[in-house]
């Protein structure tokens, strides 16, 4: 079973015992938190997708890690004008392990 949830702008697909990092949560580690933006159940060959949402979907997840991703290097740069601007970037993120999906 699995299904497609969306948090933080973006879309994920899950499955029960996976380990998803996803877009920061106000959430300390070890706490429980549920996903009610369910887009798609899937359960073996039977297939429901939401319009958008699938009604009483629900994924509860349990917060294992809040963290900071590598850092990425922004460089603009303007050839012969002597303009050069350098930046470092470092992505907040949440894992999260998924403990159940009901529907």
């Amino acid at each position: 079973m699995f299904a497609v949830i969306e948090t933080g702008g973006k879309q994920y697909r899950v499955e029960e015992g996976a380990q998803v990092s996803i877009e920061k949560l106000d959430a300390e580690v070890g706490a429980e938190v549920e996903f009610d933006r369910v887009l798609m159940v899937a359960n073996g060959e039977s297939i429901e997708i939401g319009t958008p949402l699938v009604e009483g979907a629900r994924v509860t997840a349990k917060v294992v890690e809040q963290g900071r991703r590598d850092k990425i290097r922004v460089i603009k740069f303007k050839r012969r004008k002597h303009y050069l601007r350098r930046a470092g970037h470092r992505q907040k993120f949440t894992a999260v392990q998924i403990v159940g999906i009901t529907h």
